[in-house]
């Protein structure tokens, strides 16, 4: 792996933090180990990993190599596909307006309300009785 240029980023989404290798060249990807269509059997999660790449036209000028941990599919698909987007503008500048105009670059806040004390969760209450 270290005997090419390489690009390596991060990309978290809910409890998902995907860390990101592209290799100019080749395509192919691996997550974890295994294929993209092995890992994600789903084709809107396969969709959304690939969406930078698709917006840029390189779809198989990158060899991907992804490690991602935490979080469920849609949180690990979409951590990946932020550190895909954040991989590519290292590799070229040019492609951050083009990737911010397809909103790829911006980090999802939005995470699981904590649980509060006396609630059965974070905003439910349990029933209300008069008598």
């Amino acid at each position: 792996m270290a005997d090419q240029t390489m690009y390596q980023a991060v990309g978290r989404r809910k409890a998902a933090v995907a860390r990101v290798w592209l290799r100019p060249g080749q395509g192919g990807w691996t997550i974890n180990g295994r294929s993209l269509e092995e890992y994600f059997p789903l084709l809107r999660h396969r969709d959304a990993a690939e969406k930078p790449l698709a917006v840029m036209e390189s779809v198989g000028s990158y060899g991907v190599h992804v490690r991602v941990r935490g979080g469920g599919p849609t949180g690990q698909a979409e951590a990946i596909q932020l550190a895909i987007a954040r991989a590519i503008v290292s590799a070229d500048e040019e492609a951050r307006s083009t990737l911010r105009a397809h909103d790829l670059l911006t980090r999802d806040p939005r995470v699981v309300e904590r649980k509060k004390p006396g609630r059965p969760k974070a905003r439910k209450r349990f029933q209300f009785s008069k008598r």
